[in-house]
């Protein structure tokens, strides 16, 4: 028995959920997002509460199961409240800016600035301290956005300086030592 499939799913206020065309649909305050239904999963919806349920025990009903839960889940978390990622600068003259509607600027101590420009359901912020905010209704879609942006300077080993999710540890290494 899946533990995580066998939990039902609660609709806040506002949230609507709809199955058409092989494809599960959750509408909310924060936008609507839409995902493909695998084979062998059905849905039971009732007084706000959605139940998924799978066809047999085979192993791959078995494995859809837990994950079309998890990932309708994940829907309706985003569309109600959002997802949101943070990451940090760290290191003498980098910096990031928001140029326009959602292209981000970023210098990283290379010879050219990096422009990043981010998926039109993204939201990107810049505080003054050089803390990136990648918020947005899909999760998939804000942590593929937020491992992008670290991507371009990934931190250091030995001095720490690069980009980092914010609640992220970097052990450094002593480096050379002494005579």
């Amino acid at each position: 028995m899946s533990r995580i499939g066998n939990k039902s799913v609660t609709l806040p206020k506002g949230v609507s959920f709809d199955l058409r065309d092989g494809r599960m649909f959750v509408k909310g305050p924060k936008g609507e997002l839409s995902r493909h239904v695998v084979d062998g999963v059905s849905f039971d919806q009732e007084d706000g509460t959605i139940r998924v349920a799978r066809a047999s025990n085979s192993p791959s009903h078995r494995a859809n199961h837990g994950l079309t839960r998890a990932l309708l889940a994940n829907m309706v978390v985003g569309v109600s409240t959002g997802f949101s990622k943070e990451l940090k600068i760290i290191g003498v003259g980098y910096k990031a800016e928001i140029k326009g509607s959602n292209r981000l600027l970023l210098n990283l101590g290379y010879s050219h600035p990096i422009d990043f420009e981010a998926p039109k359901e993204i939201n990107l912020s810049v505080a003054k301290d050089g803390t990136i905010t990648v918020a947005g209704a899909d999760k998939e879609t804000v942590g593929q956005v937020a491992a992008e942006i670290r991507g371009f300077r990934p931190p250091d080993s030995y001095k720490g300086k690069g980009v980092r999710y914010a609640n992220e540890h970097v052990r450094l290494k002593a480096g050379k030592s002494g005579q």
